[in-house]
């Protein structure tokens, strides 16, 4: 695994300007995936041996800018191009995520709604926002489970307000930069780069691009700049207005054409419309295939899209119980819009389920891999730390899924569950990185370094096991 994680971290070597750079970024980034500590940027150099060294080239790796942090994700997008069939699209999720803060000089800290806090209270927190939009690496075809992959990662600051007393010209360039810094303006910009740089791939030339996102970014800043050869699938409110396309005239008249016909019930009408028979769409959510009861309309106009026909998909909500003999219980329905109203309900589907991958993804990267936890405070380091880390992340998963599918990774202990089907956590990921570099530093081989020996030896008696302790702390 530590082969494909340098093998895929060496194809990002035209990111850096230097070799030295490239070379001190790779080992900071392997502290950041195997540290045990607080990722900070001390607690890095601590993790890799170089606490009684000279640590300013660290912060200067990140203050002054010596990557670029774009290219840094070109090998992850490349590589989960080419791990799909030819004609297969690529599935990309979306979405915006909050580094919680303490220190009031950070570049682009604010205050910020709680997306944790209770749905009858809102709360703020003090934070810095970020846009990150992940590919879908599946692993058991089109419809199966797949593995969010990180492909680019940007900080979405606010512009700082100006005061009450400032002239009206600085409010006006405040209402400029604000609307240009709107989380939805930057998807759309994000998503713009990512279509010119999966062109320029040779795996993604030509290559059909399918992006799930969530409310936030169902939009008409988002939906009205649709990259060519790109479909967006997103939620819409239950009390959307929806019309339907225009007729077309014999003679033509003067004027604009029109965009919209006549008015279509909404989409909770929809639902409720017992004329509109349901169809039952299977696609894989939750470790199982399920089978989803939808309702859609074709070729219909909304006003987030202008003169683009979309599809409304209304998914019939799921029952179930939260445990054995408890009553039957059901889920809210799903309204989904998506650009293309021929594509296949199935992949509809199971594009919008995989969605659920990014936000997996951002547990991972704050819980995990400590991302935020860097006290720095200008605005390269603020984007720059964030992103080397991110892309480590998408590298051990792709360096993961490399290697889980050709060798047997580590057996789990006595106690824990064998269960092939499993795929391998992340966690599980680090402690199989962890074991790979600790065993080599050690000499130990990592797979046959415990021995058998008795249970009924006395504790002096027995043989020293620092090699198996510490291979196996942390899986």
């Amino acid at each position: 695994m530590t082969d494909a994680f340098d093998h895929l971290f060496g194809q990002a070597r035209p990111a850096f300007a230097q070799q030295r750079t490239f070379e001190r970024a790779r080992v900071l980034a392997l502290s950041a995936l195997v540290g045990l500590g607080r990722r900070t940027i001390s607690g890095l150099l601590c993790a890799s041996g170089q606490q009684f060294a000279d640590w300013s080239a660290a912060y200067r790796l990140f203050e002054k800018e010596r990557f670029d942090r774009q290219a840094l994700f070109d090998p992850a997008r490349r590589a989960v191009a080419e791990a799909l069939e030819p004609t297969a699209p690529l599935v990309a999720m979306m979405d915006d995520t909050l580094l919680r803060k303490r220190g009031r000089k950070a570049h682009g800290a604010g205050w910020r709604r709680d997306p944790l806090g209770p749905p009858f209270c809102t709360n703020f927190v003090w934070g810095q926002r970020f846009l990150q939009i992940s590919a879908a690496l599946p692993e058991q075809g089109a419809i199966g489970r797949a593995r969010g992959v990180p492909v680019d990662l940007v900080h979405a600051p606010t512009p700082p307000r100006p005061r009450k007393t400032a002239p009206a010209q600085d409010w006006e360039e405040y209402r400029q930069r604000q609307r240009a810094k709107k989380i939805s303006a930057v998807g759309a910009k994000r998503l713009a780069e990512l279509r010119r740089r999966l062109n320029a791939d040779p795996q993604g030339r030509g290559r059909r691009l399918i992006v799930s996102v969530d409310g936030g970014f169902t939009n008409q800043t988002v939906f009205r700049h649709v990259p060519e050869n790109t479909v967006l699938i997103g939620r819409i409110r239950k009390d959307a207005r929806l019309r339907r396309a225009p007729a077309s005239r014999a003679q033509p008249r003067r004027g604009r054409r029109p965009w919209y016909g006549e008015p279509l019930p909404t989409p909770e009408q929809i639902r409720q419309d017992a004329a509109i028979p349901w169809t039952d769409v299977e696609a894989f959510c939750a470790g199982k295939t399920h089978s989803f009861q939808v309702k859609t309309l074709p070729a219909v106009r909304w006003v987030g899209t202008g003169p683009r026909d979309v599809r409304v998909v209304i998914v019939r909500p799921l029952a179930y119980r939260p445990r054995k003999g408890a009553a039957l219980l059901y889920r809210d329905p799903v309204y989904l819009l998506c650009t293309d109203p021929d594509l296949p309900l199935d992949q509809l589907m199971q594009a919008y389920l995989w969605r659920w991958e990014i936000e997996l993804n951002f547990r991972d990267e704050k819980t995990l891999l400590g991302t935020g936890e860097a006290q720095v405070r200008t605005a390269a380091s603020v984007e720059s730390v964030p992103a080397l880390i991110v892309a480590s992340y998408a590298f051990m998963l792709l360096a993961g899924h490399a290697f889980t599918e050709h060798r047997n990774i580590l057996p789990l202990p006595k106690w824990r569950r064998q269960d092939a089907l499993e795929r391998c956590s992340t966690a599980r990921l680090q402690g199989l990185l962890r074991t790979q570099l600790w065993a080599t530093a050690m000499g130990v081989n990592s797979y046959h370094f415990a021995r058998p020996r008795s249970v009924h030896a006395k504790p002096v008696l027995f043989e020293n096991t620092l090699p198996d302790a510490v291979c196996h702390a942390f899986r």
